[in-house]
């Protein structure tokens, strides 16, 4: 469609784009991560309890003279304590879970922190009246744990580059039909307006020779008002196909450099709209300046804009009521057009919503502030300039309309260039 609607459709497919990517990407990381968590809790487990059982086996069948590996046993039979022949870590035996063990009968289990390590204490009632104590150091166990949260670190850092890379390569697959899906609307619309165009011509121009004929032939009143309010129907469709054939053109055609004389082209359709108004008893009036007031852009869309702003304000003035219409240069090297009528206006909180497709404000059923104004700005804003609206219910409408003065910018384009 539009510029500003293109604009729109390739906003939308590419947030599609990212949506997609940023889904594929976390669904791949979480799915790295609880790869990682299950093998790590899995790791975990199966070392806790190897440990666990190898603590009550030595501490069974285990000899302080000889205990295996990175454990070491205590033995506390009649008062006497028994260390074996290996240096104990530091803080060991735990001499009052020997003692409480001894009393009560029951194996104690601790986990103890030190040495830069950790341990793994079990201390329970042996053969006779003794009591054993069996100490595990974990230090190897810990650093295979270590071990396996780098490597999943470094598994999880290039599985986000590959998620990311997935996620650009998929989410420009997903939506690749979304674009295609849109550029067809696109081309279709452009079609069919262009097709529409000549036919829906032709009925207007039957409907109006059929409406002359049946006024000459004096038919009743109410057969003429079904051809009159026929051929406004088929001139309200044949304006839409006129949006949707200058929305595509300023798709296909962007603003190029060509100027536009904006005075005269507001006073020209002021006279075409004169008819009109007067018809309604509605007074038409427009001020400006004795001189040229140059834009740079595309001629019929400026024109498009201006009769639309007309347009509105003839539709929403009641009779006996006034539009003025004023176009002069403003403040910051713009030039300004300015629309006010005595209409019914509309809700200031509704000024923003007026320029959306399809927006219909609250009041009459004839009130449409659709397509007409929504292309409005499109045009507007694909001119560099911009539109505005303001109203207070009941004491009417205005429309500023403000795009770059052409003369002054070659003004300060020749003055810069003789300095």
């Amino acid at each position: 469609m539009s510029r500003a609607w293109a604009e729109a459709e390739r906003v939308v497919i590419g947030r599609a784009r990212v949506r997609v990517s940023v889904l594929v990407g976390l669904a791949i990381t979480l799915l790295i991560g609880a790869v990682g968590g299950i093998a790590y809790m899995v790791m975990v487990h199966a070392q806790d309890t190897q440990v666990e059982r190898e603590l009550r086996y030595n501490a069974v069948h285990g000899s302080p003279s000889t205990p295996p590996g990175c454990t070491w046993l205590f033995s506390l039979d009649g008062g006497v304590l028994d260390r074996g022949v290996l240096p104990a870590p530091k803080g060991f035996p735990l001499r009052g879970d020997l003692d409480a063990a001894r009393v009560s009968g029951t194996a104690i289990e601790r986990t103890v922190e030190g040495n830069g390590t950790e341990y793994r204490v079990l201390t329970q009632p042996g053969a006779g009246d003794s009591t054993v104590q069996a100490i595990f150091d974990t230090r190897y166990q810990i650093a295979d744990r270590q071990h396996l949260l780098v490597a999943l670190a470094v598994a999880e850092a290039g599985g986000l580059l590959a998620a990311a890379l997935t996620g650009l390569l998929v989410g420009r697959r997903a939506v690749a039909p979304l674009a295609e899906a849109l550029a067809r609307q696109r081309r279709f619309v452009t079609d069919a307006s262009h097709e529409l165009r000549t036919p829906i011509a032709r009925a207007h121009t039957r409907v109006q020779l059929l409406a002359r004929r049946a006024a000459a032939a004096d038919l009743p009143d109410d057969h003429r008002d079904g051809l009159d309010k026929l051929a406004g129907t088929i001139r309200a469709l044949g304006e839409v196909v006129d949006d949707l054939l200058l929305s595509a053109r300023l798709t296909d055609d962007p603003v190029g450099g060509r100027t536009v004389d904006l005075a005269a082209l507001v006073e020209s359709a002021v006279a075409t709209e004169t008819d009109r108004a007067s018809e309604r008893q509605i007074r038409l009036t427009v001020e400006r300046p004795a001189g040229p007031l140059v834009v740079t852009g595309v001629e019929t869309a400026l024109r498009r804009v201006v009769d639309e702003l007309l347009t509105n304000a003839v539709r929403h003035t009641p009779a006996d009521g006034r539009i003025d219409v004023r176009v002069a240069r403003a403040r910051g090297g713009h030039v300004e057009l300015t629309v006010s009528d005595t209409g019914e206006g509309f809700d200031p909180v509704e000024a923003d919503r007026l320029f959306d497709r399809f927006h219909r404000g609250q009041g009459a059923p004839e009130r449409r502030f659709g397509l007409g104004l929504a292309l409005l700005r499109e045009v507007v804003t694909s001119h560099g300039g911009t539109v505005e609206a303001a109203s207070h219910p009941g004491r009417g409408a205005q429309f500023t309309l403000r795009l770059p003065d052409a003369g002054a910018m070659a003004e300060r384009g020749v003055s810069t260039g003789s300095r």
